[in-house]
């Protein structure tokens, strides 16, 4: 008698087209066209995890730098005067604080400017 591989098989098509959801014409309804294109999908979403951390870096640096100009000093003269002040916050809480409260990053930027000044 001749072996069908129904059930797993059809559960294999079921999981990648579940994936391939919202993908648009044939990427979504056809398995073999929808297979290669979530496979891509699948490695996209994998690099750009790690992308996003670059970028959301990059970001932060540039919003920083913008504030410690607005307090006439520049992005590598301020992370050094707050790494020589001993202040540990990231460049995350900095950029949040440059633009939620500018008068907060001045102080945190006179302590900088104060340490370089020492040194």
């Amino acid at each position: 008698m001749r072996i069908k591989r129904g059930f797993k098989a059809r559960r294999r098509r079921k999981k990648v087209l579940k994936l391939a959801k919202g993908f648009r014409g044939g990427h979504s309804k056809l398995f073999r066209t929808a297979a290669d294109t979530v496979d891509r999908a699948l490695m996209y979403s994998y690099r750009d995890r790690k992308v996003r951390k670059r970028d959301f870096r990059r970001l932060w640096i540039a919003r920083i730098n913008a504030a410690a100009r607005m307090n006439d000093l520049s992005y590598s003269k301020f992370i050094h005067g707050l790494k020589l002040a001993n202040v540990e916050l990231d460049r995350k809480v900095l950029a949040e604080l440059a633009i939620s409260d500018p008068a907060g990053f001045s102080q945190i930027a006179g302590l900088a400017t104060r340490q370089l000044s020492q040194a």
